[in-house]
């Protein structure tokens, strides 16, 4: 029987567990949001980290509810749900914030295949075009969306490229035998 089969809908594939899967994405963003607290931006505060991430991820009303208080605004964005959106603009703006630090910002790589995969859809025009077409796949996770010929890079880089926040798009395998065509695989 051919292998193709696995991949259909109420196929024979074997049971995984997953409980943990969610569309919920604040704990997530708590993790971004404890990474730019992190990044060390001389003249900066963390108050002003804070506030530029909120006003970038759409979450202005929520930072103004906190009263600027950075423990309170997560506090308050942990009590409710986060949507892959909101974490991919807070994703942006974190990104952002490393690259003027000259920092890397260190992202959970499924976290960075969430929002890529999300970014290959609603990022900007020209960054989607580059991937159309192709499989695009993490050198460092376990993660690849798409099909067709692969392009490849860091998990970060990816996201950062598609977010149009990087400018290092992926970039075919080097690899002797490498693999050329792929299949999709989500984060």
């Amino acid at each position: 029987m051919s292998d193709f089969w696995r991949w259909m809908p109420l196929s024979q594939r074997t049971p995984q567990d997953e409980s943990a899967v969610t569309d919920d994405r604040r704990a997530a963003l708590d993790e971004v949001l404890g990474a730019v607290l992190d990044l060390p931006l001389p003249g900066q505060s963390a108050t002003e980290r804070m506030s530029a991430v909120a006003h970038s991820a759409g979450l202005a009303r929520i930072w103004s509810a906190a009263g600027g208080d950075v423990d309170r605004f997560r506090a308050l964005l942990r009590a409710r749900r986060c949507s892959i959106r909101t974490l991919s603009r807070a994703v942006a703006a974190a990104l952002r914030l490393a690259r003027e630090a000259a920092r890397a910002l260190p992202l959970d790589p499924m976290v960075a295949g969430a929002v890529a995969l999300y970014a290959q859809a609603a990022g900007p025009f020209e960054r989607r075009a580059v991937v159309r077409g192709h499989t695009v796949r993490a050198t460092d996770a376990d993660w690849a969306f798409g099909t067709g010929p692969v392009l490849e890079g860091p998990a970060v880089e990816v996201a950062s490229f598609l977010l149009g926040v990087g400018d290092e798009p992926p970039q075919p395998p080097t690899a002797p035998g490498a693999q050329t065509e792929g299949t999709s695989t989500q984060p």
